[in-house]
């Protein structure tokens, strides 16, 4: 059994040690502070047990999750208990970690990034500060109702540099209130975090007397915290969060889930909450055997012609599979429809030989004939199933003698993910990014089939690129941004210029 703190907010926050440990789960038991997508880096497979509030149910006692982890650690081989925050600081990983004990489950604990610090550093409100603060106290603003009286010492609290409240939004008033009985003085600068370190991030700042008015006026809503202390005043020339371009916007990417991971890290580097919904996948061919054979003749081939990443990793899996390497391409020219393409090469050890742009089967065939270099050349073109004739006949129109196989299928997903339909339903999405035609149609079909077709309307598009955009066109959907370079970091790049108006 594994205790393990998920950090707050941005699931990138969870430390090196926790993500190790999660990748090896048989079982996640997690609760509703943890970054939904976190426990989806359980491997396939793994049992996703959700023990937080959730729309018609209520909480789990304390007492019965002790339990539940206890009858997984004696069924599953390795659990891992995953909360938010640190499990120990206003976790109640304590007590789970003593119900353990008690049972004789060994276990191990993994720290986590607390709020406290997570709120300070994305408010840009340092915690402490050479010449304003020495001391930091961190302190419940929820005790336990059952106990008689406050263990909180509000007349010590008072004398404290810093002081941060974790769950004191719906007592700040009071909160504040016996802080200035105290001695504290209620012009001491002051601020709540709302939601920190996620893309929903709000900081409402006041002193001690004022925070629980302008807190209140603003709607604030757990999770929150709130700091008080001189070193507030500091966030005034340190924030930085909200000036990231992307901050706040909802952005859903439809690419697959194992070529999201780029995107979805520029995204969040400029500020945005990505929601991951593929709205295609990819399956291997209904039979390899073209593939195989022309893989087979390559020593007969003058050009292997590889269209996407995709296709780089299909021909190297069969390679693979006939006991071949990289060797086999030994005489043979390679080309690349795009840079993500030569990048999946080169990480094999491969150089291409061309790389056209722009990054279309058209500007390759004109690069490829250039010097005559295409007079009869015999060229192995791997493609998508989806990818049709065009690719090909582009290649034998410039003189080629093409062998077009099939490398890999690209079919629709059946569904929305639940958090971009919740984020969908909620009108809560900016941005839908769209790098292929085949995700636009799979999330157009995904959309339709539940009902929320509107939300195209609603949110802006992105297109990866004049094709992708050109399949939004005959749908009618008009891009707000495309692509001048067809890369995740040419996409974000689009994006950012089209929210600054430029």
């Amino acid at each position: 059994m594994v205790l393990v703190g998920a950090g707050p907010g941005e699931a990138d926050l969870i430390t090196a040690a926790g993500a190790y440990w999660l990748a090896r789960a048989d079982c996640v038991v997690y609760d509703r502070l943890v970054d939904p997508s976190l426990p989806a880096r359980a491997p396939d497979g793994a049992e996703l047990i959700f023990v937080g509030k959730a729309a018609g149910r209520a909480e789990l006692s304390q007492r019965r999750i002790n339990e539940l982890l206890i009858e997984k650690a004696r069924a599953c081989g390795c659990v891992v208990r995953l909360k938010g925050g640190d499990p120990l600081i206003f976790g109640r990983g304590g007590e789970e970690a003593r119900a353990l004990a008690e049972a004789g489950i060994p276990f191990r604990i993994v720290p986590g990034v607390t709020a406290a610090a997570a709120a300070a550093a994305c408010a840009g409100i340092p915690l402490t500060e050479r010449g304003l603060s020495s001391a930091v106290v961190m302190v419940t603003g929820h005790e336990d109702p059952s106990k008689a009286e406050s263990a909180v010492d509000f007349d010590a609290l008072s004398r404290m540099d810093t002081v941060v409240f974790y769950m004191g939004v719906g007592k700040l008033a009071s909160l504040a209130e016996r802080l200035i009985a105290a001695g504290r003085s209620g012009e001491t600068p002051a601020a709540v975090v709302e939601r920190a370190a996620m893309p929903g991030q709000r900081t409402i700042t006041g002193t001690l007397a004022t925070l629980a008015d302008l807190a209140d006026r603003a709607g604030v809503k757990p999770p929150a915290v709130v700091i008080v202390g001189p070193t507030v005043a500091c966030r005034e020339k340190l924030v930085w969060m909200e000036k990231l371009p992307l901050f706040a916007r909802t952005v859903l990417v439809t690419r697959p889930r194992h070529q999201a991971d780029e995107l979805r890290r520029l995204l969040m580097e400029h500020g945005a909450r990505v929601v991951l919904s593929p709205a295609v996948e990819i399956r291997p061919p209904e039979d390899y055997s073209p593939l195989d054979e022309a893989l087979g003749r390559l020593g007969e081939t003058d050009w292997l012609v590889l269209t996407s990443v995709n296709g780089v990793e299909q021909v190297f899996s069969r390679l693979a599979a006939a006991g071949r390497d990289t060797r086999a391409l030994g005489g043979v020219r390679v080309a690349a429809i795009g840079s993500a393409t030569a990048e999946a090469l080169g990480a094999r050890g491969v150089v291409p030989d061309l790389v056209p742009e722009p990054y279309t089967t058209a500007a390759l065939a004109k690069a490829m004939t250039a010097d005559g270099v295409m007079a009869d050349s015999r060229v192995l073109l791997a493609r998508s199933q989806q990818a049709g004739e065009e690719p090909a006949a582009a290649l034998r129109s410039v003189g080629a003698e093409v062998a077009d196989v099939v490398a890999y299928r690209t079919c629709h997903a059946e569904s929305l993910a639940d958090e971009a339909m919740e984020a969908l339903v909620g009108g809560l999405v900016d941005w839908i990014t769209f790098t292929s035609a085949s995700t636009v149609d799979g999330f157009c079909r995904q959309a339709s089939s539940a009902g929320v077709e509107g939300a195209l309307v609603g949110a802006k598009l992105a297109a990866i690129g004049p094709v992708t955009a050109e399949a939004l066109r005959g749908r009618g959907l008009a891009p707000a941004a495309v692509a001048e370079e067809h890369t995740a970091a040419g996409l974000v790049r689009a994006m950012i210029s089209a929210e600054s108006g430029r």
